[in-house]
């Protein structure tokens, strides 16, 4: 990566920082509000008023900062000039919507720059946590600042897992035996960060998640030392004409190795 580049990433890291905590400050003037909401006929996910609202907010900031990148939104009709950009944003104006609607604290929200598939800044806000989440490629990752790295626990050790327990009990006996079971979390990119910070050891994330989940999160695991993978191993290539992906891992990443062997073990028998 040339210095120019590194400037380039550097200064949109600053830009959508600065717009995830503009967003984020409308999302949470709506926090135990009751804003409106409606419901998604293609999956009967909720969106509200204030979804729409931060939504509007960071596209206002960022399309206007940056108006030769290209745009992918959960709120925001997908337009597939996007596929002609190099670089672009991925955004999700609230990931935890359910959670957000029922008071809970974890969620957030996820800012992205993708250049030519992979994020090379990302943001992640939870502003009822207080806490900011940021990288850019090649470099830390931050919370509040403060640089954080993956779990040092190893094989030995039992993991910290987010998955569901359905999916679990599929998995070797020998490898349950070393997993304690984290409660669940209803943001997606705040689980993953949770990954990232060493509070977890890692996660499995079901079919059907979107760019939009992931983008952010996933270079914030890559700056502090994990990866998020699929099944064979290979990261994520994102803004394609399909935004959806397949069953997932994040970890560290010297133990992605280890998970992924479970899964294709559970997965085989």
């Amino acid at each position: 990566m040339s210095d120019m580049e590194k400037a380039r990433w550097q200064s949109d890291l600053t830009l959508i920082a600065d717009a995830a905590r503009e967003a984020g400050a409308v999302a949470f003037g709506f926090f135990n509000q009751s804003p409106e909401v409606w419901w998604k006929n293609e999956d009967r996910s909720p969106v509200s008023a204030a979804d729409f609202a931060a939504n509007k907010t960071l596209e206002t900031i960022l399309r206007k900062a940056r108006p030769d990148y290209g745009w992918l939104s959960e709120e925001t009709d997908d337009d597939a000039d996007r596929l002609s950009r190099e670089t672009l944003f991925i955004v999700d104006p609230i990931d935890g919507t359910r959670a957000f609607l029922g008071g809970q604290k974890v969620w957030c929200v996820s800012v992205a720059v993708v250049h030519r598939g992979r994020p090379v800044a990302g943001v992640l806000y939870a502003p009822a946590l207080e806490e900011l989440y940021e990288a850019v490629e090649g470099g830390a990752a931050l919370k509040n600042g403060v640089p954080f790295t993956v779990s040092a626990a190893g094989a030995e050790e039992m993991s910290r897992l987010a998955i569901g327990d359905d999916l679990l009990k599929t998995f070797p006996s020998a490898f349950r035996d070393r997993v304690t079971r984290e409660k669940y979390i209803p943001s997606l990119a705040y689980r993953i960060a949770m990954v990232a910070d060493g509070r977890l050891e890692g996660t499995f994330v079901k079919g059907n998640s979107h760019d939009w989940d992931l983008a952010a999160a996933d270079l914030i695991l890559v700056c502090a030392g994990g990866g998020l993978v699929d099944i064979e191993g290979q990261p994520i290539v994102y803004n394609r004409a399909e935004v959806t992906h397949k069953v997932l891992c994040a970890a560290p990443t010297r133990r992605l190795g280890e998970f992924l062997a479970a899964f294709a073990e559970r997965r085989d028998s």
